[in-house]
Protein backbone atom coordinates (compact mmCIF):
# COMPACT_ATOMS: atom_id res chain seq x y z
CA UNK A 1 0.00 0.00 0.00
CA UNK A 2 1.39 3.41 -0.51
CA UNK A 3 1.61 6.32 1.62
CA UNK A 4 -1.27 8.40 -0.56
CA UNK A 5 -3.79 5.19 -0.22
CA UNK A 6 -2.88 5.19 3.36
CA UNK A 7 -3.88 8.55 3.51
CA UNK A 8 -7.13 8.16 1.79
CA UNK A 9 -7.58 5.53 3.99
CA UNK A 10 -6.90 7.47 6.80
CA UNK A 11 -9.30 10.26 5.66
CA UNK A 12 -12.46 7.85 4.19
CA UNK A 13 -12.21 6.22 8.43
CA UNK A 14 -12.31 9.60 9.20
CA UNK A 15 -15.49 10.57 7.08
CA UNK A 16 -16.93 7.72 7.97
CA UNK A 17 -16.76 7.82 12.28
CA UNK A 18 -17.83 11.38 11.27
CA UNK A 19 -21.09 10.08 9.73
CA UNK A 20 -21.69 8.08 12.24
CA UNK A 21 -21.43 10.62 15.03
CA UNK A 22 -23.55 12.68 13.14
CA UNK A 23 -25.88 10.03 12.87
CA UNK A 24 -25.89 9.14 16.62
CA UNK A 25 -26.18 12.62 17.53
CA UNK A 26 -29.28 13.32 15.99
CA UNK A 27 -27.86 15.46 12.71
CA UNK A 28 -28.13 12.90 10.31
CA UNK A 29 -31.17 10.67 9.20
CA UNK A 30 -30.95 7.15 8.80
CA UNK A 31 -31.40 7.21 5.11
CA UNK A 32 -28.40 9.76 5.01
CA UNK A 33 -26.22 7.99 7.04
CA UNK A 34 -26.82 5.04 4.30
CA UNK A 35 -26.05 6.98 1.56
CA UNK A 36 -23.27 8.97 2.75
CA UNK A 37 -21.46 5.67 4.65
CA UNK A 38 -21.96 3.97 1.48
CA UNK A 39 -20.36 6.41 -0.55
CA UNK A 40 -17.44 6.80 2.12
CA UNK A 41 -16.83 3.06 1.64
CA UNK A 42 -16.59 2.91 -1.99
CA UNK A 43 -14.07 5.68 -1.92
CA UNK A 44 -12.44 3.38 0.83
CA UNK A 45 -12.76 0.71 -1.53
CA UNK A 46 -11.50 2.70 -4.68
CA UNK A 47 -8.53 3.46 -2.51
CA UNK A 48 -7.59 0.29 -1.41
CA UNK A 49 -8.34 -1.85 -4.81
CA UNK A 50 -7.86 0.89 -7.58
CA UNK A 51 -8.09 -1.76 -10.31
CA UNK A 52 -11.98 -2.31 -9.19
CA UNK A 53 -12.74 0.92 -10.35
CA UNK A 54 -10.65 0.46 -13.67
CA UNK A 55 -12.67 -2.85 -14.28
CA UNK A 56 -15.99 -1.41 -13.30
CA UNK A 57 -14.89 1.42 -16.11
CA UNK A 58 -14.29 -1.05 -18.88
CA UNK A 59 -18.12 -2.67 -18.21
CA UNK A 60 -19.28 1.05 -18.84
CA UNK A 61 -16.86 1.92 -21.93
CA UNK A 62 -15.06 3.69 -20.14
CA UNK A 63 -10.65 3.31 -20.31
CA UNK A 64 -9.04 4.25 -17.28
CA UNK A 65 -11.02 4.12 -13.57
CA UNK A 66 -9.84 7.27 -12.80
CA UNK A 67 -11.89 8.69 -15.74
CA UNK A 68 -14.82 6.61 -14.51
CA UNK A 69 -14.37 8.25 -10.80
CA UNK A 70 -13.92 12.21 -12.40
CA UNK A 71 -17.54 11.30 -14.28
CA UNK A 72 -18.90 10.15 -11.30
CA UNK A 73 -18.31 13.17 -8.54
CA UNK A 74 -18.75 15.92 -11.52
CA UNK A 75 -22.11 14.65 -11.50
CA UNK A 76 -22.52 14.25 -7.57
CA UNK A 77 -21.35 17.77 -7.24
CA UNK A 78 -23.36 19.61 -10.27
CA UNK A 79 -26.42 17.73 -8.71
CA UNK A 80 -25.72 18.70 -4.99
CA UNK A 81 -25.08 21.63 -6.46
CA UNK A 82 -28.35 21.96 -7.91
CA UNK A 83 -30.25 20.66 -4.63
CA UNK A 84 -28.52 23.27 -2.70
CA UNK A 85 -29.98 25.87 -5.16
CA UNK A 86 -33.88 24.68 -5.23
CA UNK A 87 -33.15 24.33 -1.19
CA UNK A 88 -31.94 27.77 -1.07
CA UNK A 89 -34.69 28.79 -3.05
CA UNK A 90 -37.42 27.04 -1.14
CA UNK A 91 -35.58 28.96 2.04
CA UNK A 92 -35.90 32.25 0.69
CA UNK A 93 -39.79 31.70 0.11
CA UNK A 94 -40.30 30.65 3.59
CA UNK A 95 -38.36 33.36 4.58
CA UNK A 96 -40.32 36.01 2.69
CA UNK A 97 -43.36 34.53 3.53
CA UNK A 98 -42.96 34.61 7.62
CA UNK A 99 -41.51 37.93 7.35
CA UNK A 100 -44.81 39.29 5.55
CA UNK A 101 -46.87 37.18 8.51
CA UNK A 102 -44.79 38.63 11.08
CA UNK A 103 -44.92 42.05 10.04
CA UNK A 104 -49.46 41.89 9.01
CA UNK A 105 -49.11 40.63 13.50
CA UNK A 106 -47.17 43.32 14.29
CA UNK A 107 -49.57 45.91 11.89
CA UNK A 108 -52.76 44.55 13.95
CA UNK A 109 -51.35 44.16 17.24
CA UNK A 110 -50.26 47.97 17.34
CA UNK A 111 -54.09 48.34 15.85
CA UNK A 112 -52.16 50.16 12.44
CA UNK A 113 -54.07 49.27 9.20
CA UNK A 114 -54.52 49.67 5.66
CA UNK A 115 -50.91 52.21 5.66
CA UNK A 116 -52.86 53.97 8.78
CA UNK A 117 -50.34 55.54 11.59
CA UNK A 118 -50.74 54.55 15.14
CA UNK A 119 -52.07 57.66 17.06
CA UNK A 120 -48.77 57.15 18.99
CA UNK A 121 -46.75 57.49 16.08
CA UNK A 122 -45.41 53.97 16.10
CA UNK A 123 -44.08 53.71 12.43
CA UNK A 124 -40.70 55.15 11.19
CA UNK A 125 -40.34 58.39 13.54
CA UNK A 126 -40.50 55.90 16.67
CA UNK A 127 -37.69 54.26 15.95
CA UNK A 128 -35.65 54.49 18.80
CA UNK A 129 -32.59 55.96 16.56
CA UNK A 130 -34.56 58.49 15.19
CA UNK A 131 -35.24 60.38 18.44
CA UNK A 132 -34.27 63.77 19.66
CA UNK A 133 -30.05 64.04 18.66
CA UNK A 134 -30.33 61.34 16.28
CA UNK A 135 -31.49 62.91 13.11
CA UNK A 136 -28.78 63.49 10.07
CA UNK A 137 -28.31 67.42 11.28
CA UNK A 138 -27.24 66.10 14.57
CA UNK A 139 -25.08 63.97 13.50
CA UNK A 140 -23.02 65.80 10.43
CA UNK A 141 -22.56 68.49 13.03
CA UNK A 142 -21.07 66.41 15.89
CA UNK A 143 -18.58 64.71 13.00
Amino acid sequence: MTAFQIILVLAFGGLLAGTAVAWVKGWASRPALVAWAGLWLLGLVAAVRPDATTRVAALLGIRRGADLLLYCSSMAMLGGFFMMYVRLRRVRSDLTVLTRQVALMTAHERGVAGGERDPEGVGPKSHPASGPGNDAETFLKTH
